[in-house]
């Protein structure tokens, strides 16, 4: 996850010293400039994503899960759920995030979400949005969710829809949107950036700051579930994607908006935003750098900084790698599997910077972008370990080291 908000646009957040070990150096006194709330990226505890249930209301040509709105067995009891969050809270996990299918389609989601409030944990939501009425905008406020993340795929209601598989899911989608704001609870957009969306990145800002949009997430694609079978952008059309969001977010900024805006899934964005400052000779580039350094990348993400519990109880590095388990929650507790590296693949996330192969292991950016993310390497090449097809930095820009 890549927050241009505060590396490119100088936005300070509250997330920023947790993701970067540091605080923004024109906010502080020189003196001052590190403040770590962590020994290393590698020391946090994972983030965990939870797909709750595989069922959905919608049928969306990029889904990972390749859900549909039917009963799936096996998925967790409330019991069993309660058991790994009290799990969770006692691995002091950062957050967990309620994922889908369609989350929302679970009847005991709140009383899911008012058990892990109890134990401390911080609460996100990742929907699609159409089920939201007053009545669960208003208990996502009286839970204190720390963020309602509404996907959306487009601007343009025609495109969202084709995407979603259902006429009329942009309306719904909106109108959750401005439920949540009415109530007062955060709420974002979470889009993935394909070769249909893309394109419309301007209008998408548009909206974004004509509905008062707190925060944004761009999410590359990861050809998982039915999302294997759609294009996915050449290196030119990612950089002009990624430019877009550069240029947008800093008018966003320098207009006074207080807007997050983050990238996922492609940490090479984060060697790309810092060539970019250097050639606008930004005076924070180095210090951005440092910080890009410090996160990481993907070398602590998936397997590290992420992590994700399936539908039927399975842990995995990431919601993408569902086809790779190392337990089931309802045999061990999370946190044993989690930290049991017997498994090779296990012990290779923690450790994944001599198992890179091709451009990934000879890039100076290594130990800043971390080879990315490993699932999409693995779909592309079926190795684990080479390099991630989505990188779109030249031969050039990953050598040359003036």
């Amino acid at each position: 996850m890549i927050d241009v908000s505060a590396l490119y646009a100088g936005l300070e957040t509250p997330s920023t010293p947790h993701r970067y070990g540091r605080r923004l150096t024109h906010l502080q006194p020189p003196s001052h400039q590190r403040m770590e709330v962590a020994p290393t990226a590698a020391s946090r505890r994972p983030i965990v994503v939870w797909n709750l249930t595989r069922t959905c209301n919608l049928r969306c040509l990029h889904c990972y899960s390749d859900s549909e709105a039917r009963w799936y067995p096996g998925e967790l009891s409330t019991q069993q759920c309660k058991a790994v969050l009290d799990d969770l809270a006692d691995f002091r996990v950062p957050a967990v995030l309620f994922s889908g299918g369609e989350p929302l389609v679970r009847r005991d989601l709140f009383e899911l979400a008012e058990h892990a409030r109890s134990r401390g944990l911080h609460v996100v939501l990742s929907t699609n949005g159409t089920l939201i009425d007053e009545q669960i905008a208003r208990k996502f406020v009286e839970l204190k969710f720390a963020y309602i993340g509404i996907s959306l795929d487009s601007a343009t209601a025609s495109i969202h829809d084709e995407f979603r598989g259902v006429q009329g899911a942009f309306a719904r989608t909106m109108r959750g949107f401005k439920l949540c704001a009415d109530a007062g609870q955060k709420v974002g957009l979470r889009l993935t950036i394909t070769p249909h969306t893309a394109p419309n990145f301007d209008r998408v800002f548009d909206l974004i700051e004509e509905n008062g949009i707190n925060r944004a997430c761009f999410y590359h694609l990861c050809p998982a579930g039915r999302g294997k079978n759609l294009s996915t952008l050449t290196p030119s059309q990612s950089r002009v994607a990624i430019d877009t969001i550069l240029t947008r977010t800093r008018d966003l900024i320098e207009r006074g908006k207080r807007v997050e805006i983050l990238t996922v899934d492609n940490h090479c964005d984060g060697p790309y935003l810092y060539l970019r400052m250097l050639r606008e000779q930004s005076p924070r580039a180095q210090q951005v750098l440092e910080m890009l350094r410090w996160n990481g990348g993907g070398r602590y993400s998936s397997g590290v900084g992420v992590a994700n519990i399936d539908f039927n109880g399975n842990v995995h590095a990431d919601q993408f790698s569902m086809h790779r388990g190392f337990g089931n929650v309802k045999e061990r507790r999370f946190s044993e599997i989690w930290q049991d590296g017997s498994d090779p693949m296990m012990a290779g996330l923690k450790d994944r910077l001599p198992l890179l192969k091709g451009r990934c292991a000879t890039c100076r950016f290594k130990d800043t972008c971390g080879g990315s993310l490993r699932a999409r390497a693995e779909f592309h090449t079926g190795d684990p370990w080479a390099p991630d097809p989505a990188c779109y930095l030249t031969d050039q820009e990953i050598t040359c080291v003036s």
